[in-house]
């Protein structure tokens, strides 16, 4: 089986050199061929360089065990890196819009588009839509959050190339003010899709809960487990791409401290291995009739 090291060194050099090529020839298309939302989704290509490049050190450095200066992991760099992928999603995107707006604002559509701009939008939807799901692929082996976030960055670049086809399209076909308006949904595509990064990347930065759903499985799970007669309380806040769960549960009061103890083990290990995303639980046993802690 290959080693996380080895499957993120191959993501990564996809993505890099795919990004270079297919950002050079989506630049050199809009050129010849006219096209200020090719150009556009040009610009937004070789940022996928730069967002690839993020995503490969936060998922090398997030994927580092436990050390003596960090008893509790690294998962929270890949975090901070995610978060950085994010602002430049978002400040490409925004730059797209801006240079969009005047455009339409001076009417400075610019020529009709030639037929080599259509060509560079089709093969840049079919290109970044099989990187979207090899490196999503890959992603969920890993846990990556960052490479999550990358791969939903080739989504939004082909995404984008359908918008760019569209209004290249129309601008052919009559409508030229229609290539600036493709650039302008270019832009709404990655910012949209940047700030779901964004506040993804700070929740697991900033000990967000898991969602009501997931807790509540969690708790249904630790309240099946023999001898526990309920779950009182249980707090979940996210680690990078792990969970960490501290909670409380009652007891036959009338047990022994050991018989206790082994129902809480129990309950720790039935969830570690039913949840995979959980990195550790800690469990308060409380005597039936004993109220829970505050």
């Amino acid at each position: 089986m290959e080693s996380s090291n080895t499957i993120i060194y191959r993501v990564s050099a996809v993505g890099i050199i795919g990004n270079i090529l297919l950002s050079a020839f989506k630049f050199v298309a809009g050129v010849l061929g006219n096209s200020s939302a090719m150009i556009s989704d040009a610009v937004h290509s070789t940022s996928d360089i730069v967002a690839t490049i993020v995503a490969y050190f936060g998922a090398k450095f997030g994927h580092k065990g436990n050390d003596e200066d960090h008893p509790y992991g690294h998962e929270r760099i890949e975090c901070i890196f995610t978060l950085f992928l994010g602002l430049i999603l978002l400040g490409t995107g925004l730059l797209i819009g801006y240079e969009a707006i005047v455009k339409i604002a001076t009417s400075s559509y610019g020529e009709e588009p030639e037929m080599i701009a259509i060509v560079a939008a089709v093969v840049s939807i079919v290109s970044k839509e099989l990187m979207f799901h090899y490196t999503m692929h890959y992603a969920k082996i890993l846990d990556s959050d960052a490479f999550k976030a990358d791969a939903w960055h080739h989504r939004s670049d082909a995404l984008s190339s359908i918008a760019a086809l569209i209004g290249i399209s129309l601008a052919m076909m009559g409508f030229p003010i229609m290539d600036p308006v493709a650039s302008m949904v270019i832009c709404l595509f990655i910012v949209k899709m940047a700030v779901e990064i964004l506040v993804d990347s700070i929740n697991k930065t900033v000990d967000a809960s898991c969602d009501c759903d997931t807790v509540e499985c969690m708790m249904r799970t630790a309240s099946e487990v023999e001898g526990v007669l309920k779950v009182d309380i249980m707090n979940t806040r996210l680690f990078g791409n792990r969970v960490y769960i501290d909670m409380e549960i009652t007891v036959d009061g009338k047990i022994s401290v050991e018989e206790g103890h082994r129902i809480a083990e129990n309950v720790h290990h039935t969830l570690e291995s039913k949840y995979p995303s959980i990195k550790h639980v800690m469990v308060h046993v409380n005597p039936e009739g004993q109220p829970p802690e505050e």
